[in-house]
């Protein structure tokens, strides 16, 4: 990368590349032969290439890139992380949990093919995220390690758990440490994973490295979550791809509630601003991840 870096450029690169990665990796009914559910495989593919920022694909290319691995080393991680992102979707969106219509402009995956398929959706994506890591491209260390930290940043105390303490919080007062803890859970570990599988696909990386790399995924998870909390208040439904309003209409805590709408921009802010510190201090060319941390609090849906 060079001075002349353009997010925009690079991004549609990586996007595109993400793609057509899933794509391959998904089971696809016209190549799939012997005994399997069509619409099973059908709802997979709708729920999972359905576009979207691949926010956290971008992030493993990134940080791999930054410490010199090549891109084949990284689409198994980054098509796995997706596809754990894409499944939280799925289940996210269930009327036993969000109850949500709109998902990226298009009907949730419960809407178009049923709850029982969306559920179903959602056990595959999670299991073939973690036989994608298995890729014989990676070593047997680098897979273990991959899928350890995987499972953990997604299971109860990551993702999973974040969304349960989110449920249990609906018409509750949080106070902000503990609804940055929720958060830290609910969206930030997903996040912290992409930047770590990213790391774990060098086989040089040192510790001060890891724990760089660390501080910056916490401060961009939490303003990820800052920003889709103010976003859900200022933009319209059909900018947002889902429904504006809806944190406010389940009577969930959030941080324009807490902190009042322009505080809360200023704390994403702030969070970003100590992402860009942490990079500042790695001696490697992290322009891609700067330019992502930017785009994080930028960023309009």
């Amino acid at each position: 990368m060079t001075d002349s870096f353009i997010l925009a450029d690079w991004m549609r690169q990586r996007q595109t590349r993400i793609e057509h990665v899933l794509s391959e990796r998904l089971p696809d009914n016209n190549n799939n032969t012997g005994h399997f559910s069509a619409q099973l495989v059908e709802a997979m593919r709708y729920s999972t290439l359905a576009g979207g920022k691949r926010l956290r694909a971008l992030l493993v290319y990134a940080t791999g890139e930054a410490l010199g691995v090549d891109l084949a080393l990284l689409d198994a991680p980054a098509s796995a992380v997706e596809m754990i992102h894409a499944y939280s979707l799925v289940h996210d969106d269930m009327p036993i949990m969000d109850n949500d219509d709109l998902r990226r402009g298009r009907p949730t995956c419960h809407k178009k093919f049923g709850d029982a398929t969306a559920l179903l959706v959602g056990d595959a994506l999670q299991t073939l995220a973690f036989e994608t890591l298995c890729d014989d491209v990676l070593s047997p260390v680098q897979q273990s390690q991959m899928v350890k930290t995987l499972a953990h940043h997604s299971g109860v105390f990551g993702m999973a758990g974040g969304q349960a303490i989110d449920l249990e919080s609906v018409g509750k007062t949080l106070d902000l440490e503990a609804l940055q803890a929720m958060h830290e859970l609910k969206t930030g570990a997903l996040i912290r994973a992409s930047i770590r599988l990213g790391a774990m696909a060098s086989t040089s990386v040192d510790e001060t490295t890891l724990a760089k790399l660390d501080n910056y995924a916490f401060c961009i998870g939490l303003a990820f979550q800052v920003q889709d909390d103010v976003l859900d208040v200022i933009t319209d439904t059909s900018i947002l791809g889902k429904t504006q309003g809806a944190d406010i209409a389940l009577n969930k805590p959030t941080y324009p509630a807490l902190l009042g709408l322009d505080a809360a921009q200023q704390k994403a802010s702030d969070l970003i601003d100590r992402a860009l510190n942490e990079l500042a201090e790695l001696p490697y060319t992290t322009q891609a991840l700067a330019a992502l941390a930017q785009f994080v609090v930028q960023r309009s849906h």
